[in-house]
């Protein structure tokens, strides 16, 4: 058997290219792939000794950035108790601990928690509460979801058919995918009040279809990989209103704003509602494992119980792992420990300073940033085979998609690598701009 660890790494990389398919890359011409060989802080090691600025936070993830003494020390210490039991039937104090802490944590009136292991999962279990919640009340007919176009929720087939069916990445798959209903995306900007006209899709089609629909579903405040959009949070306040008139449940999808992103907590924090589900994952273990959840309310949850099966018709495999949640509690201790929010503001406040200078750029549409998010949205498509090199080059990790350069750096990057990280990032705009 192979030892990668006595393996160089020409050879392994030999073998990542013979049998590992990366995502959204191709096995007739695989897309480049750099190897890391260890990460700490906000920095990549990269096999041949180069350093990069993490500008990514895995996916945006990593909050804390790696190889954090505090979350080594939750795995370690969870290991010599168990790594995993099933959920069915037993139960462990990491657990129980997390769903305390996020109910204690999350908006009113969310109180039980479903405990899944991806941000793909989680979503799919909101979908299938809200669809059995309202089979249980008698009303099966109320089995579709109203979405927003530029919607992203994930890559599984329930949660593909509630990403924007034209402009996504899935609509390829729209013919064997259930058919639901969208809605405009909301065009008013973050910080000011939504129009009329800005509510005025969402209520066509609850006005024409509420009786069909089991809930709306969204992105709050930040539409991420749909096209990384920053919108107004009284919109999410009327969207709420009009939930509660028409009679259908609202999901929202904070697997990326969650935990401190957007600049609260959770995304819905700016607007001061709450939602009849929610789901959470990507920062929830800080990176280290994979782990969601989805928080519904008790009428939710009574709700579903009330009918036929009596029960929630979903249990994963790893659901509750007590690794993950173990050092999922360690990371928002972490979180907490300190003035976060001061922290957010000081990397917006730094992204704002490091990448205004993109907006002189003629390839260059626009220049946003909300919390830890920064964006430069391009006028065309970046070229990736060209761009992902350069920014290696530069000692920084940046990965684009389509017209969005961006960075969710770790809420652990220090003033001077946030300033590194987006003078380089506009740099190598300008080299391929003049390339």
């Amino acid at each position: 058997m192979p030892d990668y660890r006595n393996t160089d790494t020409a050879t392994w990389l030999k073998w990542d290219q013979q049998h590992i398919w990366h995502p959204y890359s191709s096995a007739l011409h695989p897309s480049p792939v750099f190897p890391v060989s260890s990460a700490s802080g906000v920095r990549l090691t990269l096999a041949d000794g180069r350093r990069l600025i993490d500008g990514m936070s895995s996916w945006w993830s990593t909050i804390h950035g790696y190889n954090h003494p505090a979350l080594n020390a939750a795995a370690t210490n969870q290991l010599q108790d168990m790594s995993h039991v099933m959920f069915g039937g037993l139960t462990h104090a990491p657990a129980a601990t997390l769903g305390k802490r996020l109910v204690d944590l999350t908006p009113e009136p969310l109180t039980r928690v479903f405990i899944s292991d991806s941000g793909s999962v989680a979503v799919e279990v909101a979908i299938k509460m809200a669809v059995q919640y309202w089979i249980a009340q008698g009303k099966p007919q109320k089995n579709r979801l109203l979405a927003l176009h530029h919607a992203y929720h994930g890559d599984t087939f329930a949660t593909m058919a509630a990403c924007d069916p034209v402009n996504g990445m899935h609509h390829l798959f729209n013919g064997v995918l259930p058919q639901h209903f969208f809605c405009d995306a909301p065009a008013t900007p973050f910080g000011s009040e939504a129009s009329a006209e800005d509510m005025a899709s969402m209520r066509a089609q609850l006005e024409q279809h509420h009786q069909d629909i089991a809930a709306v579903i969204l992105e709050p405040i930040v539409q991420g990989a749909g096209g990384m959009r920053f919108y107004s949070a009284d919109y999410l306040r009327k969207a709420r209103a009009l939930c509660d008139e028409f009679d259908v449940l609202l999901i929202h999808d904070e697997i990326a704003t969650g935990f401190g992103r957007s600049g609260e907590l959770f995304a819905c924090d700016h607007a001061g509602i709450s939602p009849d589900i929610m789901c959470v994952g990507k920062a929830l273990t800080g990176g280290y494992m994979s782990l969601a959840a989805t928080l519904c309310t008790e009428a939710v949850a009574q709700g579903i119980c009330q009918g036929e099966a009596g029960v929630f018709m979903h249990g994963p495999t790893f659901m509750g792992n007590p690794l993950a949640c173990s050092i999922a509690n360690a990371s928002i201790d972490l979180l907490l420990s300190d003035d976060w929010q001061t922290n957010i503001q000081r990397i917006e406040k730094g992204l704002n300073q490091g990448l205004a200078a993109a907006s002189a750029l003629d390839d260059v549409a626009d220049v946003r940033c909300l919390g830890a998010i920064g964006v430069i949205e391009m006028k065309e498509p970046v070229e990736m085979s060209s761009i992902q090199p350069r920014f290696v080059e530069h000692g920084i990790w940046i990965r684009p998609f389509g017209k969005l350069v961006y960075t969710m750096p770790p809420y652990v990057i220090s003033d001077d690598d946030l300033q590194t990280l987006c003078e380089r990032m506009v740099a190598v705009l300008r080299e391929e701009a003049q390339s």
